[in-house]
């Protein structure tokens, strides 16, 4: 079985972190993701940009709605992911809106900041 790690913690910039901060928690993931390559069970690991960054689409009532953000009007839990490459923002929202669970729920579409393959770590930016 495949599952998700989803981390959580609070969302700092670089700034609030300071450098010596930053570069030991790059260190961290860096060995991390290492050890579960090195294991042979790592599939991906993403780093997230911003939420600010973060699109939300829901179609409950049968029309589709697109909101900045990762604002649930109601509470829900995460249910699972899918990482997908697509051209732009518009192509993500219409895959989005073909989701199963868009008619219940929502799905959040963040862009990928930072992956890790072939044991090292890329970077890009979509804005």
């Amino acid at each position: 079985m495949r599952y998700a790690l989803l981390l959580h913690y609070p969302e700092m910039t670089a700034d609030d972190l300071g450098p010596d901060a930053l570069a030991e928690g790059m260190r961290a993931f860096a060995d991390y993701a290492t050890a579960l390559d090195a294991a042979g069970v790592l599939i991906s690991a993403e780093v997230l940009q911003p939420s600010p960054l973060t699109t939300t689409v829901t179609a409950v009532d049968g029309a589709l709605r697109v909101q900045d953000g990762p604002f649930a009007d109601t509470k829900e839990q995460l249910g699972g992911t899918f990482v997908i490459e697509v051209a732009d923002l518009d192509e993500a929202i219409g895959w989005a809106g073909k989701a199963p669970s868009v008619s219940w729920g929502a799905v959040e579409i963040r862009p990928s900041g930072t992956h890790f393959v072939d044991g090292a770590w890329t970077t890009f930016s979509y804005r």
